[in-house]
């Protein structure tokens, strides 16, 4: 069972491994395709005391992997948002890496027309901006054979999961669902989004081109900043201290702001607007 902040209730979707009840922002982490809540859990032991780090679980996936997925982006944050609104009674931030980042992009604009919610930043991770087209061939529905080859190519799923075909069997629907999340979706137009992005990627990544990170530039009137390091699509496994370095960074730019916004007599911070992007 998920342990939760003392006065929330256990959730299937929010789980909150390390409670901190008098964080200043809470950051929701959303997972890549095919993974789970839990390649967030220990972030809460390294990010400051300031951040609660809420990973979200999507049906599918470990002790929710009997539940249907969503091979659509809209009808799963619409399940998911009235979960999520509990939650939302402090600052909040959203991260999502690959699949995560388009998962975070739409119920942002979600919370937005329906709540008149809006995250303190979006912080995407290893995915182009909607609307920017994909570069590589779609592999929802490649036979198996296939499938597991392009797995072994993006270096994100274990060796040993690969060679068990049981347990292939069983990740292989989720993982179908989540990359036709991916590939299908169909952006359509909104106003940008009012609070600042900052998009993170992989030197190394190939299927993700930084004029892809750029065009994020475009979804909001806030400010944006991107930061790379080196790596493949999963650096933030790869080069987890640099990336948890930088990440901690904004994270505090952040936390200045909310404490600026609730002391009158401080100036808000607004270095993120002059930033350059950083390479780590």
């Amino acid at each position: 069972m998920p342990l939760m902040s003392a006065s929330k209730p256990a959730d299937p979707w929010i789980q909150c491994p390390i409670p901190k009840p008098r964080a200043s922002l809470r950051l929701f982490c959303f997972p890549y395709s095919g993974g789970s809540a839990a390649t967030y859990r220990k972030w809460g032991d390294v990010l400051p005391d300031s951040i609660e780090v809420c990973p979200v679980q999507l049906p599918g996936r470990e002790m929710r992997l009997m539940e249907p997925v969503f091979s659509s982006v809209f009808p799963l944050v619409d399940a998911l948002t009235p979960a999520m609104v509990p939650f939302l009674d402090k600052p909040f931030a959203l991260f999502g890496h690959s699949m995560g980042a388009l998962v975070i992009f739409e119920l942002a604009r979600k919370l937005r027309r329906e709540r008149k919610l809006l995250p303190e930043c979006l912080f995407p991770s290893a995915r182009v901006a909607p609307g920017f087209p994909l570069k590589d061939r779609p592999v929802s529905n490649l036979p198996e054979d296939e499938l597991v080859q392009e797995l072994i190519q993006f270096n994100g799923t274990e060796q040993g999961v690969l060679q068990d075909k049981e347990l292939l069997s069983l990740i292989l629907p989720t993982l179908r669902a989540d990359f036709a999340l991916h590939e299908e979706y169909k952006y359509s137009e909104e106003p940008p989004l009012q609070c600042p992005i900052v998009v993170f990627g992989g030197l190394q990544d190939r299927d993700t081109e930084e004029e892809g990170l750029d065009a994020w530039r475009a979804h909001t009137s806030n400010s944006f900043a991107k930061r790379m390091f080196a790596g493949d699509h999963f650096f933030i496994n790869s080069q987890q201290s640099l990336f948890f370095d930088g990440f901690t960074q904004e994270l505090q730019w952040a936390v200045r702001n909310i404490v600026a916004r609730t002391t009158p007599a401080r100036v808000t911070d607004k270095s993120r607007e002059a930033a350059p992007d950083l390479v780590h």
